[in-house]
């Protein structure tokens, strides 16, 4: 294990020389890492590089310079963080809508359109307040979106669901309990709906099979045809729905 000296020896965080600036880079101690990996969390927090077991600072650092132009790509493919404010456009059910405040001091977050016939989201309230309800109302369509098709599937394998949970899951689209108890992102409501009604059908043939295997797999698209398909679509597009809120 890393003794209180080594984590101790290590900065929270280093600089590496991209340029015409610096790229800030956390530094992770982690005894059962067998190797340096150096990586882009989902939140957005900002790269992170995980130092194994019997590392340093040089070696980090000489690992971050190797890997600072793969970095940098990165940084640059990332889409821009959308904050939920007035005049962003936000995917809901994978249609671009864009916020709009409505001047008014109450009143529920509704669906409408601009003058010019684009979607958008009608927000009352004052401007500050608008990401958090935004984010709320957003977390309540994906519970109303995701129980409807997580029940419908149940109903067709004729599995139990004991309880379903919205969260905002990094690592993981959804999961499913030994007890029957489901649980999903909210970004899924970002997403078109047959990616979130995959992911719903996905979580519920885990009643049946606790396991990925072919049974499984067999299971899940007899639910939802469409996996092969929307696992591409998350795989290719998933990255980009945690840049939202």
């Amino acid at each position: 294990m890393f003794s209180r000296a080594r984590r101790s020896s290590l900065p929270d965080h280093i600089e590496i020389d991209a340029g015409d600036s610096a790229v800030r880079i956390r530094l992770k101690a982690n005894p059962r890492a067998q190797r340096y990996l150096l990586r882009l969390p989902p939140d957005r927090s900002g790269p992170v590089l995980t130092v194994p077991r019997g590392g340093n600072l040089a070696r980090a650092e000489h690992f971050a310079r190797q890997h600072i132009d793969w970095l940098l790509e990165r940084l640059q493919d990332r889409p821009d963080h959308v904050a939920f404010s007035p005049g962003d456009i936000v995917p809901l059910r994978g249609e671009d809508h864009v916020i709009v405040p409505t001047g008014k001091l109450r009143g529920l977050v509704t669906v409408g359109a601009t003058e010019d016939g684009f979607p958008s989201l009608q927000v009352p309230g004052a401007d500050d307040h608008i990401p958090r309800k935004v984010t709320a109302w957003l977390k309540e369509e994906a519970r109303t979106d995701i129980t409807r098709q997580a029940t419908q599937h149940a109903q067709t394998i004729g599995g139990k669901i004991t309880g379903i949970s919205i969260r905002d899951t990094r690592s993981r689209w959804g999961s499913c309990a030994s007890n029957g108890r489901l649980s999903f992102s909210w970004r899924l409501i970002l997403a078109p709906p047959d990616i979130l009604d995959y992911v719903a059908a996905h979580e519920v043939a885990h009643l049946r099979e606790m396991n990925h295997s072919a049974r499984f797999w067999r299971l899940c698209e007899d639910l939802a045809p469409q996996t092969p398909r929307a696992r591409i679509w998350l795989k290719e597009n998933g990255q980009r729905l945690h840049g939202f809120g």
